[in-house]
């Protein structure tokens, strides 16, 4: 299905560095990029453009966008989003996001990493000293900083900072003009190698589920669409927010069944159970 085409990654910050290797030894395909794509016109992590579309709305633009420049009809790109876990209170969290769309079949593929292990933080300084510490705790300069004199302004603002001089002088001159400086990581995937990790990990994912054919119409990419929770509670078998069932979906044929018990148990433990435990 895949092997030989051309395949575009919708990319312009350099995504491409993990993306490519994997896909063309696993796809056997011939990935390109291009620099003058324009990724940023949907939204932006240092807040010029901002994304108003949902992720998944914004990745399928981003892919329709690729195939309308190159004509290329194999086109990968991916998302990601940064804030507060929605489970775990009090940690940051990445969700990212890739899709594969195939305009030729008219099918995509799509998998996703929600992990907490990320760098994402910013914050208010006032001193050399504060900006240095910052910095060797995010691993500056190996990542990049974004610096700022409010959080969200954009009066003073210097993103892509990865040498000391230059941090130290914008500090200086954002102090001297604004008498305040927010420093932050830089999310760009070039400038982030933990989010770049990621992108890895999760192109990785995908191929995964490309190898998993759909049992009624062999096409690629059969897989868990919907996580179900629900899991009994073995002594007052009051359902639990643990995982109960997977649903798993065809992409092309529609094809769909129900896993129960994915992950080998069929009760959960009292200590989770909104009744024996509230």
């Amino acid at each position: 299905m895949f092997e030989g085409r051309s395949l575009f990654i919708a990319t312009n910050h350099h995504k491409e560095a993990v993306i490519q290797p994997i896909l063309e030894r696993e796809l056997n395909v011939n990935c390109f990029s291009i620099p003058m794509f324009n990724s940023d016109q949907f939204g932006t992590f240092s807040g010029e453009i901002e994304r108003d579309q949902s992720p998944v709305d914004t990745l399928k633009a981003k892919c329709q966008l690729g195939f309308d420049v190159t004509a290329c009809d194999l086109v990968i790109a991916t998302e990601g989003s940064f804030g507060a876990h929605p489970d775990l209170p009090f940690c940051a969290a990445h969700d990212e996001l890739i899709l594969l769309m195939d305009f030729k079949n008219n099918v995509s593929f799509s998998a996703r990493i929600l992990t907490t292990e990320t760098n994402f933080q910013g914050k208010k300084i006032r001193s050399e000293e504060e900006l240095i510490a910052f910095g060797e705790s995010i691993d500056f300069p190996n990542q990049a900083i974004i610096l700022r004199n409010e959080e969200q302004s954009m009066l003073y603002l210097k993103k892509g900072i990865n040498d000391w001089d230059e941090l130290l002088t914008a500090f200086r001159v954002c102090m001297r003009r604004h008498d305040n400086v927010f420093v932050e990581t830089d999310m760009r995937a070039m400038h982030n190698p933990l989010r770049m990790k990621q992108i890895e990990q999760l192109t990785l994912k995908l191929m995964a589920q490309l190898k998993v054919l759909c049992p009624s119409c062999e096409m690629p990419g059969y897989g868990v669409t919907s996580v179900l929770p629900g899991l009994p509670c073995w002594i007052c078998e009051t359902p639990t927010s643990s995982v109960l069932k997977h649903v798993l979906t065809c992409t092309a044929c529609q094809h769909q069944e129900e896993v129960y018990f994915p992950n080998g148990r069929q009760t959960e433990e009292p200590t989770f159970c909104p009744a024996c435990n509230p």
